[in-house]
């Protein structure tokens, strides 16, 4: 999968503060009757569905330009015809141009983007990443496996916690449109300062 002027046709779940990362697993309920028929195309074909959001969370909202696109590595079927999936990340995408087409779900051409699989952190920025995501959690209340999250690759730690933090769509789409890994991390650190000072000011409590 290159970059340039090849484009993929995709057919697309546009979804508001669900996003996927390449290498990451993304689960989803399938339930409107569209998003079933998606994913039964998907099934018959290549067992691909691009993940993108919405710029608006309405019907028919222009979509964002980067999106990621997943394949279907679980599915469990239900009577009701409603499926349960779990989509394995592949690659970015940048939308070139959404198709007219007779399906119930839409579908893009789209250019899809190249990784630097090999890319890693500085020290400082692994260091500052860890402190941070610390800081952010207890903020929060959550229970993390810190002995397990030192033990991740500088990709998996950082577009792990992009996949999962609590941000706002816009913030999520920001993280998922960075150019490589160090801006996506320095963006990480920022806005996990940013919520956590937010969330200081509501309750009143002082750092």
């Amino acid at each position: 999968m290159g970059s340039g002027t090849d484009t993929s046709r995709i057919s697309i779940f546009p979804l508001s503060g669900a996003l996927l990362f390449p290498g990451l697993q993304l689960p989803l309920h399938i339930f409107e009757p569209r998003y079933r028929a998606l994913v039964t195309d998907a099934l018959a074909r290549d067992r691909m569905i691009g993940m993108i959001q919405p710029v608006r969370p309405a019907e028919g909202s222009p979509l964002f330009e980067i999106g990621c696109l997943g394949r279907i590595d679980e599915v469990e079927a239900l009577e009701d015809g409603r499926f349960n999936i779990v989509l394995d990340g592949l690659a970015r995408f940048r939308t070139v141009r959404e198709l007219d087409v007779t399906t119930p779900f839409r579908q893009i051409d789209a250019e899809l983007l190249e990784e630097n699989e090999d890319a890693v952190l500085l020290p400082i920025e692994r260091a500052s990443l860890e402190q941070e995501s610390r800081r952010f959690a207890d903020r929060q209340g959550y229970s993390v496996d810190w002995e397990q999250v030192s033990r991740l690759d500088d990709m998996a730690l950082v577009n792990g916690i992009s996949q999962v933090a609590p941000f706002d769509p816009a913030s999520k789409q920001a993280l998922l449109e960075a150019n490589d890994l160090n801006e996506r991390c320095e963006l990480l650190v920022q806005l996990m300062q940013f919520y956590g000072c937010h969330d200081d000011d509501e309750t009143g409590t002082l750092q």
